[in-house]
């Protein structure tokens, strides 16, 4: 281990402490697998492990926010995620620490137990659409300034600042007519269906979830926000890796209304257009693909 290693680890030790309220010293490190988008590494000493996440300095916004996420969805009640114990910055590197969960694969009971679960996550509600505090999804910013209007929330703090941020990087052109087009007409997807501000996770997607040995679900990395159940669902379909029996289970105790078939597409434009801006390839192609369905669904 380096000396700028020892250090780090030195200096996550002392914020564990700190929280804790008791001495922790880590006695070995390994690197864990953290995403796309941060490093991560598992502590371990006295018999306690922390899943720890890297990123610049400049990303302990990021952290704090998720933090603060992971706390309103422990809030609720509803389902399990690690808990957040500290967030800090030695040098150039921000740290979370989080509590080390041993996560693998569910299996039908614990899908079955997903999809309740997050069904009574989303039976949380707020009296307006957004949250207290602006997050990111993946490391794109996500603007969460509360309205009233879920249409007009959506149309500005999701697609149109995808859009804008789209335009900034090279993708113009019909990507962006397409979308006016779009936020300009959404509403037509909306005429005999009113959402609530239910607590979102915001970011689920199959490499979110996990089951303890147990067979109790966990969700984490979320993008928290009060939104549009929908929008959580929508993003469960778009990459995979849900059992069927989560979806089974999920409509079981909380059927979806009719129009959730065409609304899933705009809810997913969101997270296409993000890793759009975020990857490149052929995403932007995507995008436009899932515009001209709800032009057309729309009429």
């Amino acid at each position: 281990m380096s000396k700028t290693d020892t250090s780090l680890i030195g200096a996550i030790s002392r914020a564990i402490s700190a929280v804790a309220g008791r001495d922790f010293e880590a006695e070995t490190h390994s690197m864990a697998g953290g995403g796309c988008i941060n490093n991560a590494m598992v502590v371990e000493g006295r018999g306690e492990r922390f899943f720890v996440k890297l990123n610049d300095r400049s990303s302990l916004p990021m952290f704090e926010a998720e933090a603060a996420g992971l706390a309103e969805l422990a809030r609720s009640g509803t389902i399990r995620v690690p808990a957040a114990i500290c967030a800090g910055v030695h040098g150039g590197i921000a740290f979370l620490v989080l509590e080390f969960l041993d996560l693998g694969r569910c299996d039908a009971g614990g899908a079955d137990q997903l999809g309740r679960a997050l069904a009574a996550l989303h039976r949380v509600q707020a009296t307006r659409f957004g949250w207290t505090r602006d997050n990111t999804i993946g490391s794109t910013p996500q603007i969460n300034t509360q309205t009233d209007d879920w249409i007009s929330f959506y149309a500005e703090h999701r697609l149109g600042f995808q859009l804008a941020l789209a335009g900034r990087n090279g993708y113009g052109g019909r990507l962006q007519k397409k979308g006016e087009q779009l936020r300009a007409r959404i509403g037509a997807l909306f005429s005999t269906y009113h959402p609530v501000p239910s607590l979102l996770h915001g970011d689920l997607w199959g490499g979110n979830h996990g089951c303890l040995r147990n067979g109790a679900p966990v969700i984490f990395d979320p993008a928290v926000y009060y939104g549009d159940r929908e929008a959580d669902i929508a993003m469960t379909e778009l990459f995979g890796g849900f059992p069927p029996r989560f979806c089974d289970a999920y409509r079981e105790a909380w059927p979806l209304d009719e129009g959730y078939r065409a609304r899933k597409l705009l809810y997913n434009l969101y997270h296409v257009l993000n890793h759009a801006n975020l990857f490149g390839g052929d995403y932007a192609g995507q995008a436009e693909r899932l515009m001209d369905s709800l032009l057309a669904e729309i009429g």
